[in-house]
């Protein structure tokens, strides 16, 4: 029967359940993610979670310490110290990793919920309980949506968006805002 000290089983334990754990954790990022957040589980470290850099930590101590057994042939509380060491080292790659990755997350888009509380111009008339367009600045560009009221509102109004129905606005129209008058026909001199 083949003898295996124990050090080295804790060691391949820590490797392999750390470094199975830290491949879960990036490929299943959005489901952990996700399940922490509800259970409202979890903190972070610069923006990082804390759960693969713990993972990580452990992975490389495992490593760290096989390498001490193995290769270095130490024992006990050194090989322990050069598997803290290498953990350390691990945490700080992990730490560096998913720091960038975060950086390059691109932002959240805007979503019509976000729009609650901007002013709107009608393009074309919202007749009461029916949809017509609006126009929203936001995100540094002009987006065009379409959009209810309780009350008809003619286009080239100004309005303001007071929630969301799908993905269409509801809008009010702003005390004192009057469409513009129509401009004057030629002369009457038809002939």
């Amino acid at each position: 029967m083949i003898e295996i000290p124990v050090e080295d089983l804790v060691f391949v334990i820590c490797t392999l359940v750390g470094g199975g754990l830290l491949l879960l954790s990036v490929l299943l990022d959005d489901i952990i993610g996700g399940v922490f957040d509800a259970l409202h589980i979890g903190f972070d470290i610069g923006g990082v979670s804390l759960m693969p850099l713990l993972l990580a930590f452990i992975s490389m101590f495992g490593v760290g310490g096989l390498f001490a057994t193995q290769v270095l042939d130490v024992h006990g509380g050194i090989a322990a110290v050069i598997g803290t060491l290498f953990g350390l080292g691990g945490f700080g790659v992990a730490y560096v990793l998913f720091s960038f990755m975060r950086k390059s997350e691109s932002a959240q888009p805007f979503s019509t919920a976000s729009l609650v509380g901007h002013d709107a111009f009608v393009g074309v008339a919202i007749p009461a309980g029916h949809f017509g367009s609006v126009l929203v600045k936001a995100e540094g560009q002009t987006h065009e949506f379409s959009a209810t009221s309780s009350v008809d509102i003619p286009a080239g109004s100004t309005v303001r968006v007071t929630g969301t129905a799908g993905t269409g606005l509801i809008v009010a129209r702003i005390e004192g805002s009057a469409p513009p008058a129509p401009a004057a026909e030629g002369g009457s001199d038809r002939g």
